[in-house]
């Protein structure tokens, strides 16, 4: 008698992508790149080639991505303006067994971008929900920075008015752990200033911008003297700042 011959296990690359392509009714939450191409993880690619639908900020940069990429997909805008009623949309989707990638213009979902709301509503309808790290433009500054990386505030995007923007300064002036912060081209100089004069210009500081790009820059060191070297630099692209704690010297 013949013994039966056993199936051939898949080879790496249908293997890879069975385990880890886009799943009927699930939320994938995809980080993209924040300026480099190539730190798009083969992962977050093939999640991105599989999804039956890709919720972005904008479809004019997620389209420029995936056209960069070679991928064709379907993309229905989720942003700070349609939010919520965005959310309930895409978990509708996900009922009927529907798979969603959602995207923020660069680096990960919900981390000072829209995402929040959509994976909440998701946690609250008891859908699956998976993350696909990669690029965040706060964890790469924090690991490069030299600054204490123990422990830190997020605290995203200030107020934009100044006296907001004292008041948290002065708020956390002795905070043990490094304060984090995201902030645009068109404060950042108003900003270092406001640390100078309400932390002191020998506060070490952080200041970095265009991570992962051409122009990417770095400045590092007693607030006083960053602000006058920022003064010197362009301002185009947003800033990540950190704060380090009062006693800590580089």
């Amino acid at each position: 008698m013949t013994e039966p011959v056993p199936p051939v296990p898949p080879g790496p690359d249908e293997d890879t992508t069975a385990r880890h392509a886009a799943r009927p009714g699930h939320l994938y939450v995809v980080a993209t790149p924040i300026g480099n191409l190539a730190d798009l993880t083969d992962r977050a690619r093939l999640v991105l080639a599989t999804a039956d639908l890709i919720a972005c900020e904008d479809t004019r940069t997620t389209g420029s991505l995936l056209t960069r990429l070679g991928l064709h997909r379907p993309l229905f805008p989720y942003h700070d303006h349609n939010e919520t009623a965005a959310a309930d949309q895409l978990v509708a989707r996900l009922r009927e067994g529907r798979s969603v990638a959602v995207v923020s213009d660069a680096g990960t979902p919900a981390i000072s971008d829209p995402g929040f709301r959509v994976v909440r509503a998701c946690r609250r309808a008891g859908l699956p929900v998976v993350p696909v790290p990669g690029a965040c433009a706060l964890a790469a500054v924090l690991s490069a920075s030299g600054l204490p990386s123990d422990g830190f505030l997020f605290a995203g995007f200030l107020p934009p008015k100044t006296s907001a923007r004292g008041a948290f300064l002065d708020k956390y002036r002795d905070f043990d752990y490094t304060l984090a912060l995201y902030e645009s081209c068109h404060r950042i100089d108003k900003f270092a200033a406001e640390i100078v004069a309400v932390l002191g210009p020998d506060r070490v500081v952080c200041l970095a911008k265009e991570v992962t790009k051409l122009h990417e820059t770095w400045l590092v060191g007693p607030a006083g003297e960053v602000a006058g070297r920022l003064a010197r630099t362009s301002l185009k692209g947003e800033f990540v700042v950190l704060i380090a704690p009062k006693a800590f010297v580089l």
